[in-house]
């Protein structure tokens, strides 16, 4: 069929064309600032660049293309088109369609304007659909000219084919190939929408519901983040990073002194050092890589360490320096360099890449830094976390949802003790310690018993891998290098052992959950989100025992990130009348704004007010959020409840 693709630069052109349609896709083409023609990701930057064009499509193999900065040709009244964008993209009886959503909600949020919904981000029902029978499509297979050749049957030309090098302005804007480019997006988008929903209801129902009430508003609300930044502290940063570099020109030193000249690069993980190790020295091989090689990581080193301690004393400082210098390396290219090179040199922060979908519970990941990955409080030497730093006059506010994975795994079991704990605002660590260790609960409570830290230690361990299967030795390795606590492989199995006892639901909902697993070949969170579990009835058992793993896994991680994006749609309602609150980051199971100070219990009020609500009817456990504000991430305090 033959697509009909005009040019528009008049409203009345538009609303003619629009008129009555509750679905509108719509798309945004966009070109460098003229100070940024040269940096050939400019046009993904609203901070460096510009609308240039808009289409919209109501109708299949239909499109208009509305010109609004083109350098060449006829444009619409700028101003005009901008006020009718607001409208458009705020009215709450059109559902607005869009391929990769977050891109067209950042450049709407840097000219003022939130998408509302009803929204549908086709990028995200493309990541909810399956590519195969057990295998739903990734990022990498969700582009658009991608899946208008797979699902539509058509090609669509590249960007460069149309412009021939030059930038999107730079083409006559009447020019019938930029006018079809422009527009095509817009009509494949509503196409694969109707392909997509088609696709969910009859194989996936809950998946379109997801997509159209989470997914989608929550593609919007990481445009929003993205737009906003992460503001730096850039001359603390700088100032630490000389700092580094000096320390780790000591360290290396100190560490040549005892292995002379070989080479051991930024993380003394070379091939060179690692020979030294188990050749030179002829060290044990306490652990193996996945191939079968000498390890070197940092759990290889803690185990040396301890072997040298008994074996061979006079290496043991080695290990110490070794780790020493690895931190102050991981410092500096993770947190010093790795932020610097994405600081924006138009606006003075990080913009870093937030993904809704790329893991298979459902969970949010970030690149291009990995803002989730910083330091904690307790383990950060040179205050990483100060170099993200609120302006002069402003806070940063974090809400943080208190323990929801251990809350959703205690409605999952249901079991009498862990429901009660939360009902009734009770600690449940300090219950978990009480069932593992045979003392009475307020005992569990006592600061001052000369086992409490051991044991509430133990108890967070086997509190946060309770739900996944926990085995013996991995409980021991957990609690050696995460937690620095030293139990036999025999301890941890009478651990699992009273906590199974102490929790008795706990098991009955493992096993029901893993052989529901089995039959099925997957498992579900409690909205419906699906993953496949194709090796769950394996022959090799560890394949089978990570796929049963999974199937516990799953419902409870993805669950939570279902009811965490559910309070970001809720929120991204409340921004219109509140563009004083700056979402900026997503981390695990907070959120983190930037807000003027003198609006901070209005911030917190309102957060909490969208985070707390029962999720579903279902849920049957009260939800926490708890709060902390800072003028840096690092210095954060939690506020006490009024």
């Amino acid at each position: 069929m033959e697509s009909n693709y005009i040019c528009v630069t008049t409203l009345d052109g538009i609303r003619n064309y629009i008129a009555g349609a509750t679905d509108v896709a719509f798309d945004f083409e966009t070109s460098p600032n003229d100070e940024y023609r040269d940096d050939e990701k400019a046009a993904l930057d609203p901070a460096k660049s510009h609308i240039v064009g808009c289409s919209f499509s109501v109708k299949e193999y239909t499109g208009i293309y509305v010109p609004v900065d083109h350098k060449v040709g006829t444009n619409i009244d700028k101003a005009e088109f901008l006020a009718f964008l607001r409208e458009f993209l705020m009215d709450k009886s059109i559902r607005k369609i869009a391929h990769n959503l977050s891109f067209e909600a950042m450049f709407s949020y840097y000219l003022g304007i939130v998408i509302l919904p009803p929204v549908y981000d086709t990028i995200a029902a493309s990541q909810m659909s399956l590519k195969s029978s057990t295998e739903f499509r990734g990022l990498s297979d969700s582009g658009l000219k991608k899946l208008a050749t797979e699902l539509c049957h058509e090609a669509i030309p590249t960007f460069t084919d149309v412009t021939g090098g030059k930038h999107f302005d730079e083409l006559d804007a009447q020019d019938t190939e930029a006018v079809r480019y422009g527009a095509a997006d817009s009509d494949y988008s509503l196409r694969l929408m109707h392909i997509f929903n088609s696709w969910f209801e009859r194989f996936l129902p809950k998946h379109k519901w997801i997509v159209e009430n989470i997914e989608s508003p929550t593609a919007v609300y990481l445009g929003i983040m993205k737009c906003n930044g992460v503001p730096i502290n850039l001359p603390l940063m700088l100032q630490r990073k000389e700092e580094a570099e000096n320390a780790m020109e000591q360290l290396r030193g100190q560490i040549a002194l005892i292995i002379g000249d070989v080479k051991i690069g930024s993380n003394c993980s070379t091939k060179a050092f690692k020979d030294y190790l188990y050749q030179t020295l002829n060290l044990p091989v306490l652990k193996t890589t996945n191939t079968d090689k000498e390890a070197a990581d940092d759990a290889t080193m803690t185990l040396l360490k301890e072997w040298c301690d008994e074996n061979r004393k006079e290496l043991s400082p080695l290990f110490a320096l070794v780790q020493e210098y690895r931190k102050w390396g991981k410092i500096k290219s993770t947190y010093i360099d790795g932020y610097l090179k994405y600081l924006n040199s138009a606006t003075g922060k990080i913009h870093p890449n937030m993904y809704a979908l790329s893991t298979d519970t459902g969970r949010f990941n970030c690149n291009h830094p990995n803002c989730q990955n910083m330091p904690r409080k307790t383990n950060d030497p040179i205050g990483v976390r100060n170099f993200i730093a609120a302006p002069e006059g402003y806070l940063i506010v974090s809400c943080d949802y208190s323990q929801i994975e251990l809350r959703v795994g205690a409605h999952y079991c249901q079991d009498e003790i862990m429901m009660e704990t939360y009902r009734t605002g009770g600690d449940i660590h300090a219950a978990t310690t009480s069932v593992v260790f045979g003392c009475s609960y307020s005992e569990a409570l006592d600061k001052h018993h000369p086992l409490y830290k051991e044991r509430r230690t133990i108890a967070k361990n086997v509190n946060f891998g309770t739900f996944y299967g926990l085995f013996p030795r991995g409980l021991q390795t957990t609690l050696k290098f995460k937690a620095g606590v030293v139990k036999s492989a025999l301890e941890c199995e009478t651990i699992i052992a009273n906590l199974k006892e102490g929790y008795p639901k706990l098991v009955t909902w493992q096993e029901e959950t893993k052989t529901g697993a089995a039959k099925r070949m997957y498992c579900e969170t409690r909205l419906g989100r699906r993953r496949y579990l194709p090796d769950i009835n394996s022959t090799d058992w560890g394949k089978k025992s990570f796929a049963e793993r999974q199937s516990m896994n799953t419902p409870i991680q993805g669950t939570a990130a279902d009811i965490l994006k559910l309070a970001l749609g809720r929120i991204l309602l409340g921004l219109p009348d509140r563009p004083w609150l700056q979402p900026i980051l997503q981390i695990h199971d907070e959120l983190t704004f930037i807000i003027p100070k003198e609006r901070l219990d209005e911030a917190v009020s309102y957060i909490k007010e969208c985070m707390q609500p029962q999720p579903f009817p279902e849920f049957d456990l009260p939800l926490v959020a708890e709060s902390s504000v800072g003028s840096t991430f690092g210095t954060m305090e939690e506020l006490e409840e009024t």
